[in-house]
């Protein structure tokens, strides 16, 4: 292309007003599906074609490697290929590594992958007891403490403000997150955190680096603004420097990160920290078929937030939405996995087709029942694919026989190496190894692709490291398992979202109004990944035979109906109407606001009168109970919550029922285990 005006060939109205909103202050609120990507890529190469800004000042940030190679892709098939398009960590690192010597001087710190090992270490050193799983959960927790700027010594007061629930008490929490810091500087070593802290730290008190920094970079794109988290803020803002050439593009509907420490209000509030900005919308829905958005809509619109996109379908009709019901997970899945057999019977390819659920331990009944039913799936989780240690593995024994290569066929020559380590012709049942072998099979694949282009084996590995450096990971032919949060950012021709219940979606711990919103635009995701096929379905019981205690999720309550008519409902079940009846004191009568006193259900200054032996039973069961399942202790029962029973010492389930904080699935779950204890 060499006249700039080509760059905005095949734009709709929107697209071009944001291609040719060249100079900033420029927010765009970008529905899903609505061509964002499309409209900020053109943008920037519109900007460069027509001599507005060099290529090299342009710095364009994303969230992930991948969606930034993908800027970097799309940007050079535009005719822009020397703009930087990283992440923040990758771009702030860069920086930080070439400015260290000269102002800091010494070696450059190592970056810490995981800040589980040094976690563990600083359990050590303190006397606390962590297996893995509370190490994630204590990695997660200093992890939204410094996005968040909140020091050791700050954590307990911190704790309180922001409602966290810790995976330990709050004062052995502060002092695990001040033993890390410890660690980190004692050992010279930087996570992700840091790196932005001291990027913007360096920044600030030197104004000569700050001023070579500005120099370079004068026109900045920021994607997916709503997950921008406070320490990102901050650096953006040191990279700008009081300058305004700043495009910002997001979703407030998709703003599902908060409990990291992501701030929607950054997006929202865009107009107000700039009055000059220029706000443009995308709301035409080029991914989904009407029916679909009409779902997408109608879950939104019966939220809270001021700030939704209406989404308009542009894509021809398509099937309803199907909303289904069970009587246990067993028979919810194996349905599933029939309804995907018959997808696949009509050609609908298998990485075309979704099974997405609210947590990850929702998978198993599912990678069961496509293991029954000999259908291919793939387990979509937070590691990434070239980090897995099978493809590392995989991709040394390449590297070596490449060094060598005899000339054979690229695929046979691929699958004799990966049949070495581990490659089977059948996939193993489930579990790792069934995450181990799809990832070798998912190599096999794109050598067989690459091959019918006539590369050979060097070639093949230099894909496979440029790959590596963009997170770029081959796609694998077998049905996707994913959980709604990992699901962001991808789409599928046909979707399964499975265990829509009460307790689920929203999740049990989901407390307060603005969690539960949270909750809905999760479901709204979910929905919006599906392009044509869409089905919605919850069971009544986890076990067949079970208690049918659950109830379909109220953020489809009125829902149903309108986009398609349910199956046969169980004897007795009905619509469910929900509404909140005003909670009142036990012991002065007064009328109760707070989230804590209602579920105390007394005044936080009306005496309590409990059984402290009671009390502490119950947290005992909890620690094992939370033990057992693998899971944070408040995912059981909040502390709140072991006050309220412990106060009240109910006898009967309906009594358990009153308590705020108990609902119909933890009755199901835990209901008898507390009444017998309440009771001893």
């Amino acid at each position: 292309m060499n006249d700039a005006q080509d760059v905005l060939t095949g734009l709709d109205p929107e697209q071009r007003a944001v291609a040719e909103a060249v100079r900033g202050p420029v927010c765009v609120l970008a529905g899903a599906g609505t061509g964002k990507t499309r409209a900020i890529t053109h943008r920037i190469a519109y900007a460069v074609r027509s001599g507005v800004v060099d290529a090299q000042s342009v710095l364009a940030v994303t969230f992930t490697t991948r969606a930034a190679g993908e800027l970097r892709l799309r940007l050079r098939a535009l005719g822009a290929p020397g703009v930087q398009a990283r992440t923040f960590h990758a771009a702030a690192l860069r920086q930080l590594t070439y400015f260290w010597p000269r102002v800091i001087g010494g070696a450059v710190p190592s970056v810490i992958e995981s800040k589980l090992p040094v976690l563990g270490e600083a359990c050590r050193r303190l006397g606390v007891t962590a297996d893995r799983a509370k190490l994630r959960d204590l990695a997660s927790e200093v992890e939204w403490a410094k996005v968040t700027q909140i020091s050791p010594e700050d954590y307990e007061e911190a704790k309180e403000k922001y409602h966290r629930t810790p995976p330990v008490k709050p004062e052995e929490m502060a002092r695990v997150y001040d033993a890390y810091e410890q660690i980190r500087r004692e050992r010279h070593l930087v996570d992700f955190e840091t790196i932005l802290e001291l990027t913007a730290a360096v920044m600030t008190e030197h104004q000569e680096v700050a001023a070579q920094i500005r120099q370079q970079y004068r026109y900045f794109v920021v994607d997916e603004y709503q997950d921008v988290n406070p320490l990102q803020k901050m650096l953006l803002d040191t990279w700008l420097g009081g300058r305004d050439d700043l495009c910002v593009v997001g979703d407030p509907n998709q703003t599902i990160y908060s409990f990291t420490g992501a701030s929607p209000h950054y997006l929202t509030g865009f107009g107000a920290q700039y009055p000059n900005a220029a706000v443009i919308k995308l709301v035409r829905d080029y991914r989904s078929t009407p029916q679909v958005v009409d779902l997408a809509n109608l879950v939104i619109a019966k939220g809270r937030s001021p700030h939704r996109l209406e989404l308009v379908a542009q894509r021809p009709d398509g099937p309803k939405p199907q909303f289904r019901e069970y009587d246990d997970e067993p028979g919810e899945a194996a349905d599933v996995a029939r309804g995907i057999r018959k997808l696949l019977d009509k050609g609908v390819p298998a990485r075309e087709i979704a099974v997405l659920f609210r947590v990850n331990s929702q998978s198993e009944a599912y990678e069961k029942a496509l293991s029954d039913a000999k259908i291919h799936y793939v387990l979509r989780g937070a590691e990434r694919f070239f980090e897995r240690p099978e493809v590392r593995h995989a991709v040394v024994l390449l590297r070596g026989a490449a060094r060598s290569a005899a000339g054979e066929p690229l695929a046979s020559e691929v699958h004799n190496i990966l049949s070495s380590a581990g490659l089977t012709p059948a996939p193993p049942g489930g579990g790792k190894e069934r995450e181990k072998w799809e990832s070798l099979k998912a190599l096999a694949d794109l050598a067989e692709d690459m091959a019918a282009e006539g590369a050979d084996l060097p070639a093949f590995v230099a894909e496979l490291e440029r790959r590596a450096s963009e997170q770029h990971a081959p796609p694998v032919e077998g049905v996707t398992l994913a959980s709604l949060h990992a699901a962001k950012g991808l789409e599928w021709d046909a979707v399964f979202l499975v265990g829509v219940t009460d307790g689920m979606l929203p999740i049990i711990y989901a407390e307060t109004p603005e969690q539960i919103e949270e909750e809905r635009r999760l479901l709204y995701v979910g929905v919006t990944r599906a392009r044509e096929h869409l089905s919605i379905s919850w069971a009544l019981s986890r076990a067949p035979g079970g208690r049918k205690s659950r109830r379909p999720s109220r953020f489809l309550d009125g829902l149903t109906g309108r986009a398609s008519a349910p199956p046969r409902l169980a004897p007795g079940t009905r619509e469910r109407r929900q509404v909140a009846a005003p909670v009142s004191c036990r012991v002065c009568a007064k009328t109760l606001v707070n989230a804590t006193e209602q579920k105390l259900g007394r005044c936080s200054t009306c005496p309590a009168d409990y059984d402290e032996a009671l009390l502490e039973r119950l947290k005992a069961w909890r620690t094992a109970t939370a033990k057992e399942a693998k899971v944070p202790p408040y995912v059981i029962f909040t502390d709140v919550t072991l006050q309220a029973i412990a106060e009240r010492a109910p006898a009967t389930e309906q009594e358990l029922l009153a308590i705020a904080g108990v609902g119909r699935v933890k009755i199901d779950r835990y209901g008898d285990a507390v009444l017998a204890l309440c009771r001893t």
